[in-house]
């Protein structure tokens, strides 16, 4: 039981933000950390309402698998549940759970976590709360509040994003008045490209709309 504990403090803590939020709201959740990740890198925008399609920038450096395969099935714009039902897609997550399986924080039967990797996984939410604030966030500590929190950073930190894309519900983000109070200036994090890294993802759902 010591050596699982010990090993857990070190892989959790180490995983990749995609990696983590699979392990806390499985494929749908690490695509929302792709999607946000590639949209930091200016590499995909929201397409029509409920979608997101590819930017058409040929400068943007993808090196994520999960990201990489995510890019490639835009040819057209998709909606997020497509994306998570596309078959390279699908192979791409699969491949995610290579990673956290190899540290024991999957179950060998149905790969799904254990109850270890849950534990762990709650302890690093209550250590990385969703920030209050966008204004002086590193993009890695924003990606990684989304990986952690799911829909709830994604309204506190790329509302616009989120509700065109289909990430979040247009009441989710009027509830919290993202819309209404945040001047279209002031979307940092939510309009700069990602310096760097790869912490971050999330989950959400729901229809889009709005405006950028």
């Amino acid at each position: 039981m010591r050596r699982g504990c010990a090993m857990d403090d070190v892989t959790v803590d180490r995983l990749r933000p995609h990696e983590i939020a699979l392990l806390r709201g499985g494929a749908r959740a690490a695509v929302t950390v792709a999607l946000v990740g590639l949209h930091l890198r200016g590499a995909l925008e929201a397409g029509l309402p409920g979608t997101v399609r590819a930017s058409g920038s040929a400068a943007v450096a993808v090196p994520d698998p999960l990201e990489r395969a995510v890019l490639g099935c835009l040819r057209e714009p998709l909606s997020p549940r497509e994306l998570v039902r596309h078959p390279d897609v699908r192979v791409a997550t699969a491949e995610l759970l290579l990673g956290p399986a190899g540290a024991g924080l999957l179950g060998p039967r149905l790969l799904r976590p254990t109850r270890e990797a849950r534990r762990r996984v709650r302890e690093l939410r209550e250590r990385h709360p969703v920030p209050r604030t966008r204004h002086g966030l590193p993009d890695d500590a924003g990606l990684l509040a989304v990986a952690l929190h799911g829909e709830t950073a994604l309204v506190a930190l790329v509302p616009r994003f989120a509700l065109r894309a289909g990430l979040t519900r247009r009441a989710r983000v009027a509830d919290r008045g993202m819309l209404r109070h945040t001047p279209r200036n002031a979307d940092r994090w939510d309009r700069t490209p990602l310096r760097g890294g790869f912490d971050g993802g999330g989950d959400g759902g729901g229809g889009g709309g709005g405006g950028d």
